[in-house]
């Protein structure tokens, strides 16, 4: 217990973080900034359900401040228990080999298998079908309030009245109350900052009379694409036995096929725990008006010792305090657009989503630890969404958290993918899970655009620590990711130019098989393999001439009339809504990234007018908007920045709890959150070349931005 109060009490003096930056002298009231956005629910709405959590787990819960009524918010945002660990794969009773996902193409001349999902029956479907579903993400286990009227049935959540609940985002707790016959109940909640540890205090007259408790229920995985992993019809395909039991705790062990975790339920208090049915376990005190519990998840048999409630809610406070007080903080209460208010909301709420969803160990789902989408695996084209906004925030430790993964798991299998389809150094796969595993997909399998996110993301971490010690953790793998990138791109001797081809890029619509020079991926190349040769020099070693031949012979961007193509062979582009649709990623070429030799800024911005005025908006992601504004910065066109930060679309809706709605499918969207948050570092902090203060920002007097802790953008 002393090292749990030793962590929580050095947070501040542990995390390193950036110099901080401010273009004000007055220093901003950064409580009050976060305090002024904490949210507020007064009813069961199912798109507001709030979260604690630390990066490596997180925790959701409904209006009653813990999982209560899951399957009401099943549909909304579901009332997830998940971490960084907690994986689950069905039984392989058809022996299903990898291999047998493999499919050869030929792009170029060769033949290069790809991991895919087949069309036609048969076995090569079902062995797809089975990798792109395992392993999955679990959810780990639902911890609600057992709730009874004074004749025993239980509470339904319509029957419950006067009901107020708040995200403490500064202390990062959640503060729940609500009537039941009339009666208050309180209710509590917080995680700890270092464990997978959720705790809860409850306080209400009904505890003593048993008309109010604590249940804890275990689904069974449901395996399906997205949903809340929860699968409460089949109570024999797994096993919950209560291992370890005295007063005031008891030790669950899981076991779900070839999956076993235990859960640890502590209490205070004389209470009495018992058996309901399969899977499912009430805590009933017995006296008081008042019980604490604490509920731990562990991939192992836990040796560390029971963090009670207050040790909880303490290290939450103070890892919280310490995230909020260091780092990055813009103040737009000083603006007079009436649409400043709303921007500052859902900053705020961003920085904390993203410090709970995706700051851990391993790169995070698009849907965070909150539901499953795609089966809970993550996404590595999307890791620049999710992580490139710490670095930029004053918290480079956040983003290398997940740095690590790529070196200690995914090297290997990622070097194997190059090999097999003939190529030098590394291919990051798409869709993943922390062992690295490729799960086969029809798309994923021929992006290439999460390839240089790795050198971009280590060379944010240089900026912050440039140092021999950072040159030294990530040489080996930004080495290996270019030796790819110039390996993949083809050299066509007629034209004395090099081409990509053979790839689907990040505007999906298009096709690998007659797709060549997608702009974005162009300068993502030129822009990668140039920070490449940097890390070359320095380490004292020549520039790679090959590569410096490669940057300067690739093929330009391609346009027509005045407009950038969404790839070369796309000739028909502002006529086809194939390519009027999905990502307008030709506007990344110059706004996630700086300006290179390729791109013109008078077509670029044609480009973007015209995208403004004609794209087909209904078909867009949330991170469409933030590149959108970016490119528009970068252009100094400021009022279509701030516009496409705000555009009232469906994608770009952010939620009362500020989750970035897409559709029924994805109601939350952390790319969404976290592109919103790396394009107003970039708009108050500037970039690489950029003049004058805000340079994102209008100056026309209604953006007086002040900030403190952001660093520029390359």
């Amino acid at each position: 217990m002393k090292k749990t109060f030793l962590y929580c009490l050095s947070v501040v003096s542990a995390m390193m973080f950036f110099a901080c930056q401010s273009q004000t002298i007055e220093p901003i009231d950064r409580e009050q900034v976060v305090s002024r956005n904490h949210p507020v629910n007064t009813s069961f709405d199912t798109l507001a359900s709030l979260s604690v959590g630390n990066g490596e787990f997180a925790f959701t819960v409904d209006a009653t401040g813990l999982q209560t009524y899951p399957e009401l918010y099943s549909a909304g945002i579901p009332l997830g228990t998940q971490s960084q660990w907690g994986w689950h794969s069905f039984s392989n009773p058809e022996k299903y080999r990898f291999e047998e996902t493999l499919k050869p193409y030929d792009f170029r001349g060769k033949e290069e298998l790809y991991s895919v999902q087949f069309n036609e029956d048969g076995r090569n479907k079902e062995a797809a079908n089975w990798y792109r579903v395992n392993p999955h993400r679990l959810h780990l286990g639902v911890v609600g309030l057992e709730l009874s009227h004074a004749d025993g049935t239980l509470a339904k959540a319509d029957e419950l009245t006067a009901v107020n609940q708040t995200l403490d985002m500064w202390n990062g707790n959640i503060r729940s109350s609500f009537a039941l016959d009339g009666e208050q109940v309180s209710v509590t909640t917080a995680c700890a900052g270092n464990r997978d540890v959720v705790g809860a205090n409850i306080s209400s007259s009904l505890l003593a009379s048993g008309r109010v408790g604590v249940n804890v229920r275990f689904p069974y995985p449901t395996g399906k694409h997205s949903d809340d992993a929860c699968d409460w019809n089949s109570p024999r395909k797994h096993t919950t036995t209560i291992v370890e039991q005295d007063a005031q705790s008891a030790l669950f062990c899981r076991k779900l096929d070839a999956t076993t975790y235990y859960v640890r339920l502590s209490w205070t208090g004389d209470a009495r725990l018992a058996k309901k049915e399969a899977h499912y376990y009430v805590l009933t005190p017995a006296s008081g008006d008042s019980l604490s519990i604490t509920c731990e998840f562990v991939p192992e048999k836990p040796v560390q010792e029971v963090m009670n409630f207050a040790q909880v809610f303490d290290c939450a406070t103070a890892r919280w305090n310490a995230y909020w007080n260091n780092g990055g903080i813009v103040d737009f209460s000083h603006c007079k657009d009436p649409r400043a208010k709303e921007l500052e909301r859902r900053v705020v709420l961003s920085q904390y989503l993203m410090a709970i969803q995706c700051a851990g160990s391993v790169p995070p789902q698009e849907t965070g630890l909150t539901y499953n989408s795609w089966f809970g695996k993550f996404h590595l084209e999307m890791h620049w969404w999710h992580a490139v906004h710490f670095a930029l925030w004053g918290r480079p430790e956040l983003m290398e958290k997940s740095l690590d993964w790529y070196k200690n798991s995914a090297y290997e299998n990622a070097r194997s993918i190059a090999q097999r389809q003939g190529f030098d150094g590394v291919r990051w796969m798409k869709m993943t899970d922390p062992s690295s595993t490729e799960a086969p997909s029809k798309v994923g399998s021929f992006l290439i655009w999460q390839q240089p996110h790795f050198i971009y993301m280590a060379e944010l971490a240089y900026r912050a620590n440039p140092t021999e010690e950072t040159l030294n953790k990530y040489k080996e793998l930004v080495a290996a990711t270019a030796d790819f990138m110039f390996s993949f791109a083809d050299y066509e001797e007629l034209e004395g130019r090099y081409v990509l081809k053979g790839a689907i890029p990040a505007q999906e619509t298009l096709r690998a098989a007659e797709t060549v020079n997608p702009p974005f991926e162009l300068s993502y190349w030129h822009y990668a393999i140039s920070v490449a040769q940097k890390w070359r020099e320095r380490q004292g070693l020549r520039r790679n001439l090959e590569w410096d031949e490669m940057l300067d012979k690739l093929s330009p961007l391609a346009h027509q009339d005045g407009l950038y193509l969404a790839a070369e062979t796309a000739t028909d582009t502002y006529k086809d809504i194939r390519y009027t649709s999905d990502h307008m990623a030709v506007l990344g070429a110059y706004g996630i990234l700086p300006k290179c030799p390729l791109v013109r800024e008078d077509i670029m911005q044609n480009t973007l007018d015209w995208v403004w005025d004609n794209w087909n908006w209904g078909k867009t992601w949330g991170w469409d908007f933030a590149m959108t504004a970016m490119d528009a910065a970068r252009l100094g066109d400021t009022e279509k920045a701030v516009g496409a930060l705000l555009m009232e679309k469906r994608t770009n809706t952010y939620l009362p709890n500020g989750h970035n709605y897409q559709d029924k499918r994805l109601r939350v969207y952390l790319p969404g959150n976290g592109g919103l948050l790396t394009t107003v570092a970039m708009m108050c902090a500037g970039w690489d070349g950029s003049e004058g203060e805000n340079p994102g920002f209008p100056k026309d007097g209604n953006w007086d931005v002040r900030w403190e802790g952001l660093q520029p953008m390359p």
